[in-house]
Order: structure tokens, then C-alpha cells, then sequence
């Protein structure tokens, strides 16, 4: 499917045609496990890799796995989980399946996970993760695919399952794979002073301004309140002792209040369509000189990327 990237119409690669069901066969399913500990279960699924696929050190790998997983990043709701991590000595993804009549809890507040994939990626693929779960995404959403993959009781069953949803990885990540949901916005109904609040009270550095359609529209950074405090003369000054007793704040809090955003918020920022692929959230960001790129979907705003969440994501995830 094409996609568009600074307003070209480009071309697709084709799908490598790498499915998901190919990384795994029935001998790597557990159905109905008894196992009730988290741990139990994790090292009992890597011991079948290591007799099935031949991973390495258990022991080493499952280090690798608990430390990877000891946040929220295993549990992806729905009554399932995903544990994974990234090792050396393998060529391609390798998985293993657990199902659980009576769930296990892989975190400390989360719900009880009855269908289990454990994921282990080439350690120089960091990216094959979120293609993977890109892959996934259909049964991800579907709330009663859990248990009803805990009540087969035949691996084979489970086999098939997957072979038939033919979830095949996409060639690349893309902005969607990565983004967050937009966490702050404004409209551009707001005041100077809405956004000064915010930008004191959440520590930010710009806030994307959208209209009542949820269009993004513009974004207003710390450095245009600058901006609008101070007159342009003073930056061209190098000795400011002259005006040590001008006081630009006073006069923007007296107007704070009415001064809108669409005033001040600039249109020119980072962003891409949810299809485009991360080396465009790249290029965005180097571009814009800027360490947050937005994800819109034609122009409403989907999510947001930040630069520190870009390169865990595609370097480290």
C-alpha cells in the first residue's frame, strides 16, 4: 500500500512474506499449562526452545528476559502477554506458546494473561519485535482470543490458529508501531495563559495546538513565549545593562489572557502519517532539528513521538 512522505507519493516494498505462524510449530506450544508462577512458566517455555530450536544458555536467556520484562512492556492486555528479549546466536525470530485455563499475573497490577508468546529476536534486529506485534495486532484488540486459545487443548489446534489468521510481518516499522497517544494538546481557542500553565505545571517544551476537528494546526513552544516577551531589539543587543530595569513580563501577564494561541503557535514542526516508516520519523526530527515528531492520521493528530522514545523503541526495545 503507498504511502506519502513530504507530500510524494512513494512506493511500498513488498511484504518480505515472513508469517508470524513460521516461527514456531506445535512442538513449541504449551497448552493448558499447570504452571501458575510467572518465572516458572518462562523458564519452562525457553527450556523447550533450547530442545526444540536450540537457543543457547537457558539460564543466561532467561536473565535477559526477566530483566527486559520487569516493567509493564510484557503485558498487552486483553488477557495476554508477551514476554521477549533480544539474543545473540540466533538468525531469526524463534516463539513459544503457553495457554492458561486459569491465567497468570506477569505484573503486579495487571489482569491475568491466558494466552502467552514468548519472542525471542536477533539481538542485531531490534526492530523485528514491533513487527512482530504489528503482526499480532488483529488478536491483540480481540478481548475474548485469550480464552478461547486457553480452552483448545490440542497444540495442533493452536497451530492452526495462527496459520489461518496468515499474519504476515510488515517490511518495516512504522510511525504508528512507535507513537504514543498525544498526552497534552491545546486548542487553538486557548490563551497564552492556558498554555503557560501548562508548560509550568507538566515541565514541557512545546504543546501541539488542534482545532475542534482534531486537527493539528500548529505548536506552540517555550521559545515562542520567549518570543513574545521580549521585543526583537534585545537580541540583537550585546550589552543589556540599559534595560536591566525593563520588565516585558509585567505587560504579557497583563494580556496573557487574551492572547490566543493561533497568535503564536508556528506551523512548522515534525510530522508524518501513521503509515510512514521510522526512518521518516528520522529524517523528520533531523530535519526540523527537533526531538518530537508528530503522527497524524490525514490531519488529525494519532500520537506522538519523542526522540528518547524513538531510539528505545528501534535501538533498544
Amino acid at each position: 500500500m503507498p504511502y506519502t512522505h513530504n507530500g510524494k507519493l512513494m512506493s511500498k516494498q513488498i511484504l518480505n512474506g515472513d508469517n508470524f505462524a513460521s516461527f514456531f510449530t506445535d512442538r513449541q506450544i504449551i497448552c493448558q499449562t499447570s504452571i501458575a508462577d510467572r518465572d516458572d512458566l518462562v523458564m519452562e517455555m525457553l527450556t523447550l526452545l533450547a530442545m526444540t530450536r536450540g537457543i543457547g544458555n537457558v539460564q543466561d536467556i532467561y536473565s535477559r528476559v526477566m530483566e527486559h520484562n520487569a516493567g509493564d512492556t510484557t503485558v498487552i492486555g486483553n488477557g495476554i502477554a508477551i514476554p521477549h528479549a533480544r539474543i545473540d546466536n540466533i538468525k531469526e525470530p524463534m516463539v513459544a506458546i503457553a495457554t492458561s485455563v486459569d491465567g497468570i499475573r506477569f505484573a503486579h497490577d495487571s489482569d491475568l494473561s491466558h494466552l502467552i508468546i514468548l519472542v525471542l529476536v536477533p539481538n542485531d534486529q531490534p526492530a523485528t519485535y514491533l513487527r512482530i506485534l504489528s503482526a499480532l495486532g488483529r488478536i491483540l484488540q480481540d478481548k475474548d482470543v485469550a480464552t478461547s486459545a486457553a480452552e483448545l487443548t490440542e497444540a495442533k489446534d493452536i497451530e492452526k490458529f495462527f496459520h489461518r489468521g496468515g499474519m504476515l510481518l510488515p517490511d518495516y516499522v512504522c510511525a504508528a508501531d512507535i507513537m504514543l497517544p498525544p498526552e497534552t494538546t491545546l486548542h487553538e481557542t486557548h490563551s497564552l495563559k492556558d498554555a503557560i500553565d501548562l508548560f509550568v505545571a507538566r515541565d514541557l517544551t512545546e504543546i501541539p495546538v488542534i482545532d475542534k476537528a482534531d486537527e493539528l494546526t500548529g505548536v506552540v513552544t517555550a521559545e515562542a513565549l520567549l518570543r513574545v516577551c521580549l521585543p526583537d531589539y534585545i537580541l540583537w543587543m550585546d550589552d543589556l545593562s540599559p534595560i536591566l530595569h525593563f520588565e516585558p513580563f509585567i505587560d504579557i501577564l497583563r494580556k496573557e489572557e487574551n492572547t490566543w494561541l493561533a497568535e503564536i503557535s508556528t506551523d512548522t514542526y515534525a510530522c508524518v502519517q501513521v503509515s510512514e516508516p521510522a526512518i521518516a520519523v528520522a529524517e523528520a526530527m533531523a530535519r526540523y532539528k527537533t526531538s518530537v515528531c508528530y503522527v497524524l492520521h490525514d490531519k488529525k493528530l494519532a500520537g506522538t513521538i519523542t526522540l528518547p522514545h524513538f531510539l528505545n523503541k528501534i535501538m533498544r526495545y
